[in-house]
């Protein structure tokens, strides 16, 4: 089983924090754009900053056999139009911390898939506690509203929490997948994903109008650098890591989530707040520690 290295961490560290204010963002594209729209135009702009990185880099084409494209469809879908069709929906209705705070479930997800289908991924009674702890000071953020209809519905939280299982299947299926160039990997998958969304957002949205200045900049904020750099970046710790170091990143989403929801969003905090932050670390703490 991989070990992590210092870059592994650091690029950990960069993950978390723009992906936790990946959801802030969304909400502000959301002010001008459909849901539809908002997956397909970030999905759309990352998929064309990468594939015009790949040509110039003259990264190589995978070679192609029925467990590749397999593997890159299952990847193109469930990392990228699918949870930002889900995640952009369910934001209409929940706060940008709590879609946040639904990432969170993701190593839930992680540790049985990777036990199955990952060599040497076995759960063992410390990462059960560590994700445990983890998962459970979550819920305290989250609070008694996330589970009686206070947080927009039940079908809104429901899709919020489906994007994070589509996160881990793409996870398990990225360390799976046979030998593809690590930059080529992300720019297909994000090609797949604007081909699977260009329709459905030409059929249910129609061509999008230019809105105001900040969702404008918000959706191309959104291609830009959580979608294309952040991909690429994901891409590079699944197959230096594993996916099941990935999920670290889940730990720290919902802290800035909630911590760029209430600065800029105005979004409440619970009070909670500090109580949840040393149920996670101490459960990261727990699920990461080894002896040497």
């Amino acid at each position: 089983m991989p070990q992590p290295t210092l870059r592994d961490w650091l690029s950990i560290a960069a993950l978390g924090l723009i992906w936790g204010g990946t959801f802030m963002v969304i909400a502000l594209a959301l002010r001008g754009y459909g849901p539809l729209t908002v997956a397909t135009a970030r999905t759309t702009l990352g998929a064309l900053m990468l594939c015009v990185m790949a040509a110039a880099m003259r990264r190589p084409l995978p070679r192609m056999s029925r467990s590749m494209v397999t593997h890159l469809l299952l990847i193109g879908v469930c990392s990228t139009a699918l949870p930002f069709f889900l995640l952009s929906w369910g934001q209409q209705s929940v706060p940008s911390a709590f879609a946040g705070l639904s990432m969170a479930a993701v190593p839930l997800f992680v540790l049985p898939l990777a036990h199955v289908f990952i060599p040497g991924e076995v759960i063992t009674l410390r990462k059960g506690l560590g994700f445990s702890l983890g998962f459970a000071g979550v819920l305290v953020l989250l609070g008694h509203d996330a589970f009686s209809g206070g947080s927009g519905g039940l079908l809104p939280r429901l899709a919020c929490v489906a994007a994070a299982l589509c996160y881990a299947v793409s996870g398990i299926s990225t360390r799976r997948c046979p030998p593809i160039d690590p930059i080529m990997l992300s720019a297909l998958s994000l090609l797949i994903g604007s081909v699977a969304l260009v329709p459905a957002m030409l059929v249910f949205e129609g061509l999008p109008n230019r809105a105001a200045t900040t969702p404008t900049i918000a959706i191309i904020f959104l291609g830009l650098v959580p979608t294309a750099f952040a991909t690429l970046l994901r891409v590079r710790v699944i197959r230096s890591a594993g996916p099941s170091f990935m999920t670290l990143t889940n730990y720290q989403v919902p802290l800035w989530s909630v911590a760029f929801g209430a600065l800029v969003l105005d979004e409440s905090l619970s009070p909670n707040f500090w109580l949840a932050l040393g149920a996670i670390l101490t459960g990261l703490a727990i699920s990461q520690y080894r002896r040497r």
